[in-house]
């Protein structure tokens, strides 16, 4: 899968999607309209990319992300459809979220860009905001499966067991 072929697969009204930083994962405004017609935040925005794939991220916040073992795995390279985080500092907490498409270029949606929108990592490199790679994580295909894509039979039934929630700002 290149960049076209992700690209590609992207509906034109995802496109239009507005940036709004209340709607994100998990939030009252999205359990109460859920999908992107009111907008999204970059965590939001990313996740619906990734179920257009056939990919089932939970509603977690960058930091909750990050910290995941079970259900994603941190990756030194990067692939289609890859998250990717970025910050001002090296933490995850706040952390906004990109979906790599191929030849270093990310989807995502920001304040700044106020839509989606395709950069490349030296753009997010050129601004403060984003200019720290904390690094990029692979959504695992089955949520059972440990990091070397054995069975894991003590997988939790749910990611509350597993990532306690935390309040956080949102990313954007």
């Amino acid at each position: 899968m290149d960049v076209n072929d992700v690209l590609a697969r992207i509906p034109a009204d995802m496109w239009a999607t507005p940036y709004a930083g209340a709607r994100f994962p998990g939030s009252a405004a999205v359990r109460d309209r859920p999908g992107l017609t009111d907008g999204a935040n970059c965590q939001l925005f990313a996740y619906a990319v990734l179920e257009l794939f056939g990919l089932a991220p939970e509603a977690w916040r960058s930091s909750d992300l990050w910290a995941d073992a079970r259900r994603t795995r941190r990756v030194t390279v990067a692939q289609p459809l890859d998250l990717a985080l970025f910050n001002a500092t090296d933490e995850a907490w706040g952390a906004h979220i990109g979906v790599v498409v191929g030849q270093d270029r990310i989807l995502h949606l920001c304040a700044e860009a106020g839509r989606p929108a395709v950069w490349t990592m030296g753009e997010f490199a050129a601004r403060d905001r984003y200019r720290t790679l904390l690094g990029f994580k692979r959504m695992l295909r089955c949520p059972w499966e440990d990091r070397e894509g054995r069975e894991d039979p003590e997988t939790p039934e749910s990611p509350e067991e597993t990532m306690p929630r935390q309040a956080e700002p949102p990313p954007g």
